[in-house]
Formats: structure tokens, sequence, C-alpha cells
């Protein structure tokens, strides 16, 4: 018996049917369609689309039924092509012209079809929160638009995330004067990844640079803040450091920037891992005290203040006293520079980064299973460079000068003139 071969064509996902609208349709129409159609923006996208390949083939081989001599080419019929409209793309029939050498490339359909880059929109949305397996239903949709299925809007999103990743990692950092940079970790299932923001001259926010590391340690940290000075990070005139106070981070600093950085512990984290060992029933309270002496505007009144509490605490829970001594003087670094009342409330926490972590939690929430590094960072770069134009800028932004010219100050490096000036 003989078997019947069938040629099995590879499925196309096709939102509805495509309609074009011709220049002389659309003259006729009665003023509400043409409002209509004008509202809806495709059919005349694609009339316009259409006209612009027609003009071309004229240029190439003349008029229709119409023989030219000299023409460069003739017709040859058309193919099934497709342009880009809105963050979607819609399938045309795209005519052919023949020459003496072969097929004529239309110019004007290979810029109407695009360059093949991710569109934006797409990014955002699935960013935002539309899944790739619903963004069919959800993308605001062009009749006969294609490259709705989920595998296709999930690659779109590789394909772009990929390029933030790329652009992030890539950022010229010399462009700007920063004098704070805050440190910290956000955990993606088992896996942190540390971010840095920089804080400019001028108080602008700016997210520098991520690495991944299972912890916070010495031998991944280095070699990441290294790479932020190759890649145009400033610190020859001082630098304050923001971080929560873990040592394999402090270290890092210490090898990366040598005396170039002045360090701020976290005064929330300080005080949270004070109070964790007491008991409940005594922690607010003390919460608020270890609170009301960081506040004290000296740093004699301040370190007064602390050494009270300390006294009390060696009676009370020894472990809890030996928490509070240790890097008690960086928790003071900002008091110490004579500037905690203009920009405390600023630097005195890595509050700057935590706000930002809630922001990263909202995007990346949804996603169920991170597979690997690529995604993590991919998620994690496209919403920083997200986020970034939205935040504002750090309060006292005003008084910034006043703590470059301490942390130089405190290092004891000498500020060149022409930098004094410029930063007063």
């Amino acid at each position: 018996m003989a078997s019947v071969l069938r040629r099995v064509r590879k499925r196309k996902r096709v939102f509805g049917e495509v309609r074009v609208l011709r220049r002389g349709e659309y003259e006729g129409m009665e003023l509400d369609a043409k409002v209509e159609a004008i509202r809806g923006l495709i059919p005349l996208g694609l009339m316009h689309v259409q006209e612009l390949l027609d003009q071309e083939v004229v240029a190439l081989a003349g008029p229709w039924r119409v023989r030219e001599d000299g023409a460069p080419g003739t017709r040859y019929g058309s193919n099934p092509g497709s342009v880009r409209m809105g963050s979607q793309r819609v399938p045309i029939r795209v005519p052919r012209v023949r020459g003496e050498r072969g097929e004529i490339p239309l110019r004007s359909y290979q810029a109407l079809r695009g360059s093949g880059e991710a569109d934006d929109r797409l990014l955002r949305r699935v960013l935002y929160g539309i899944s790739c397996r619903n963004y069919e239903a959800a993308a605001e949709a062009i009749p006969g638009a294609l490259g709705l299925s989920s595998s296709s809007v999930s690659r779109a999103f590789v394909e772009a995330s990929g390029a933030k990743l790329k652009e992030f990692q890539e950022r010229d950092l010399s462009r700007e004067r920063y004098v704070a940079l805050f440190l910290d970790g956000k955990t993606f299932a088992d896996t942190t990844l540390v971010i840095a923001m920089g804080i400019t001259r001028g108080g602008e926010k700016r997210f520098v640079g991520l690495v991944e590391t299972d912890t916070e340690n010495e031998k991944v940290l280095t070699p990441f803040l290294r790479s932020l000075l190759e890649r145009g990070l400033e610190v020859s005139s001082g630098i304050l450091v923001v971080i929560d106070g873990g040592k394999g981070l402090r270290a890092a600093v210490n090898q990366a920037f040598r005396k170039r950085a002045a360090v701020q512990r976290c005064t929330w984290h300080k005080r949270e891992n004070v109070v964790s060992y007491l008991p409940k029933s005594q922690q607010a309270s003390w919460r608020r005290r270890l609170q009301r002496a960081y506040d004290r505007p000296t740093y004699a009144e301040a370190k007064a203040a602390l050494m009270v509490l300390h006294r009390e605490l060696e009676e009370k829970n020894q472990s809890a006293a030996a928490s509070l001594a240790e890097g008690m003087e960086e928790t003071l670094t900002l008091h110490r520079l004579g500037v905690y009342p203009i920009l405390g409330l600023s630097f005195k926490t890595t509050n700057c980064l935590e706000s930002t972590n809630a922001l990263i939690e909202e995007m990346c929430a949804k996603v169920d299973s991170w597979k690997n590094s690529s995604q993590r960072q991919r998620w994690l770069a496209t919403a920083l460079l997200d986020i970034e134009p939205r935040l504002r800028r750090v309060r006292g932004h005003r008084h910034l000068p006043k703590l470059e010219a301490a942390v130089a100050r405190s290092l004891r490096i000498k500020v060149a003139p022409a930098k004094r000036e410029k930063a007063a």
C-alpha cells in the first residue's frame, strides 16, 4: 500500500486577520469612519507602508502594466513578509523586482522591517508583571500580529534584558564625580547579588555595578570594587562608603580603596544587632535609647551617650555590649566628620539601597524559579536601569561639597586648588 506523504508546514500564531487600507478607500470614507481609522492607526500605517513600497517599485520597474525602456528591473510577483507596527510585527505582501543580476532588494522594506532588536515596550511589560504566557491576552493586540506566543516573547525579553545587562556593566563612571558609595546585598533564592550605588556631587543616585556571590566575602568583592576603579570611579580625593557592617565587605573596601575611603557603618544594622541579644520585652526600649544616642549632633556627645549604654549593657548582657563596642567608631564617622546634623538622615544607614531593594522585589517577585546566573543578573540590571531615573536626590544634597571636603581632611588628602573651588 503506497504511503501518502504530506508536507507539514510550521503553524504560525496569527492574531486575527490583517486589513490593508488603500488610499482610494480611505478618501471615500465618511468622517466617522476616518476618525475610527485614525484612532486605530494600524490601517493607516499599513496604507503608508504599502504606498512606500509601491513608490520604490515604480522607481525600479516603472508604472503597473507599462514597460519603460531603461528601467533597472521588472515586476516579479510578491512574497510574504512583515513590518514592525507599534510593539508587534504585522504580515504584509512584499512586491518583488528582478534585475539582470537577480532580485533587487527593496531598501524601504528593509528599513520598515526593523533591525530585529527587541522592543522596549515588550521589555517593560514583562518587567512590570505581564508574564510571557499571558502576554498575548494582555498586550495591545494588533489584528494580524505575529510573535505573541510565550516562547517568542520570552526570547525577545532575554535578548532585550541581555542588552540592558551589557549596557549596565559597561557604564563609564568617569563622567561623574562620586562623593559617596552605598554597598548592600539583594538575595535571589540562595544567591546574593551585591549592588553598588554611587551618589554624585549633585546628589543624584546612580547604580554603578553589581556582582554575584554566595556571601559578602572579601575574595569576590575586592576584584569587584577594583573593577569600578577601572571603569572610571574616582577616589583620589576620598569617598564615603556606607556599608551594613559585614566583615568581608569591610575588608574588600580596605583592599580596593586603600586609604582613600571613609567608612560609615549603618546605625540601623548596628542597633538591630545589639537588641537581638536582649529579651523581647526589653528590645523596644533599648532600640529607642540607642537611636537617641546616635542622634546626638556632635561626636563627643554621641560617643559619651553610647559609652553610658555600653557600661549598662555589660551588667545586663555582655554579648550585647560586645556587639555595641565592635565597630562603634565607624558608626560615628559622620559625627567625626562634623556633618551628621546636615547629612546624617541620608548617610547614617543603607536605606538608600534598602528602599531600592523593595522596588526590585516588586518587579522580580513573580519569577518562581531562578534558573541560572544569567537570568538573575539580567533581571536585576534591567530593574536597576528602570528604577534609576525615578529616584530622588539625597536629602541635604546642597551640603555634599562639605562632606567631600570633610572626607578629604579626615583622610589627610590634599585637594588641588582647582578641585577645591569646584567642590565649594
